[in-house]
């Protein structure tokens, strides 16, 4: 279950607190770190507003460390720099009055860096002079001017020539907060007046969306504060990813999966796709993990809706060491890739990866396509999907696999989902996510 970002909002914390704190995370996540593992640092108290400025400067933090590097000749220590690059990308915003920013960024300074603390002002401090003129110059820098990899925006301009500015538009925008109503307790307009009489307001999507158990929040809130949360009427689930179950147990050539058809969620963690199946028709599902501790988060969420399935800690891509020589009616491969899709959730992925590792990744994909493909019975669909929105990592695998595989037949998919371009007229967008559906022939 990924829940949408936060913003920043009211903080009972001092700002100096809070700024000190995303400065541990900034230096983590430019050390390597993804977001998620350097804020299990912060005291708990600490750690909402913490993660709510560092999402904020993870989605500015190209255009400021071009600002900081017109504005000081010598980098400066690793915990320093990437408190001048948080405050840069803070005053870049308007959701702090920028002079108590300034105050506030010198005093974290002075808690933990002291002798750095007049450096801290004095470039904040000029920042604020030159503002105009500094903005202009780095505006022809195009990571600054675009606040992602100039890799990342090169490959999207390859892929996508009519849509990538709105693709790098879409992942700097906060994403909503969908739920996915479960379809063995109610229905999404049930449930959405349980939400108004809640005092939470949100709305369905349309048809064309093909997500009938979704709803989009107007306003994210807190898991507790959701109907029947605890009692598994509802979860937390993007509208492209709800697309999965749907299209995995949908009729082909008139034909659905049959009560009981054994079906494989490989790469299963953590479990939404899998509970999705789980809801929607009588299955006996296996759910494969490599992480035993992602594993039990599938656990626990099936737990909570009153949902069954053998979950099995093994990497998906090596069957020897997992299958029990039953052949799957359907294969559900969430296939590990870059996350380009899903960068407004996570906006640590896109400084976290290098180029050179989406070529890895599609090994990775193909090397799995090819271990789990003969272990579905002739008939069975595979339903292949990745939460990116690069070729190489979706359409360009699905050909190379058809090439290589006679036995395989592509049925209709909606391929590459991009947001904003997918629903346009959607209440909300839609991750970036592919699918690809496969069948199986005699």
């Amino acid at each position: 279950m990924t829940l949408p970002s936060p913003s920043p909002s009211p903080l009972s914390l001092p700002l100096w607190q809070l700024l000190a704190g995303c400065a541990d995370a900034i230096t983590a996540v430019s050390n390597g770190q993804s977001l998620t593992e350097a804020l299990t640092a912060c005291r708990p108290a600490e750690r909402p507003g913490v993660q709510a400025l560092s999402f904020t400067v993870l989605r500015r933090i190209g255009r400021a460390q071009a600002l900081r590097q017109a504005l000081v000749s010598k980098k400066p220590a690793p915990w320093v720099d990437s408190l001048l690059i948080s405050a840069l990308a803070l005053a870049c915003g308007t959701e702090y009055d920028e002079h108590t920013l300034v105050d506030q960024a010198v005093t974290a300074a002075k808690r933990k860096a002291e002798r750095a603390s007049g450096l801290v002002n004095a470039v904040l401090r000029r920042f604020l002079r030159e503002r105009d003129a500094l903005m202009a110059a780095t505006d022809r820098d195009v990571m600054a001017r675009y606040n992602h990899p100039e890799w990342w925006i090169a490959r999207l301009q390859q892929d996508w020539p009519e849509h990538w500015e709105t693709l790098l538009a879409a992942n700097q925008v906060q994403p909503p907060m969908t739920l996915r109503v479960n379809a063995r307790q109610s229905t999404a307009s049930a449930y959405l007046q349980s939400l108004q009489d809640a005092g939470i307001p949100g709305q369905l999507l349309p048809e064309a969306a093909h997500v009938p158990h979704a709803i989009v929040l107007d306003a994210a809130v807190p898991v507790n504060r959701l109907p029947g949360f605890d009692q598994g009427a509802v979860s937390v689930q993007d509208a492209s990813a709800q697309r999965a179950a749907h299209l995995l147990l949908a009729p082909i050539d008139g034909q659905t999966l049959p009560p009981g058809a054994h079906v494989l969620d490989a790469c299963a963690a953590p479990g939404g796709k899998t509970a999705h199946l789980l809801e929607l028709a009588d299955l006996t599902v296996t759910a494969i993990d490599a992480d035993p501790e992602r594993l039990k988060r599938i656990d626990d969420t099936l737990a909570r809706l009153h949902l069954s399935a053998k979950t099995v800690a093994a990497d998906a891509s090596q069957p020897d060491t997992w299958w029990d020589g039953e052949f799957f009616d359907a294969i559900l491969l969430d296939a590990p890739c870059s996350a380009s899709g899903i960068v407004r959730r996570h906006p640590d992925v896109r400084w976290l990866r290098r180029d050179s590792d989406i070529a890895q990744l599609a090994r990775t994909q193909d090397a799995m396509l090819t271990a789990l493909w003969p272990k579905l019975k002739p008939g069975g669909r595979l339903l292949y999907c990745t939460c990116s929105v690069f070729k190489q990592e979706g359409q360009a695998r699905i050909d190379a696999f058809l090439q290589r595989t006679p036995s395989a037949r592509a049925l209709p998919a909606p391929g590459h989902l991009l947001p904003v371009v997918e629903y346009p007229d959607a209440p909300a967008m839609g991750d970036g996510f592919f699918y690809a559906l496969l069948l199986k022939t005699p």
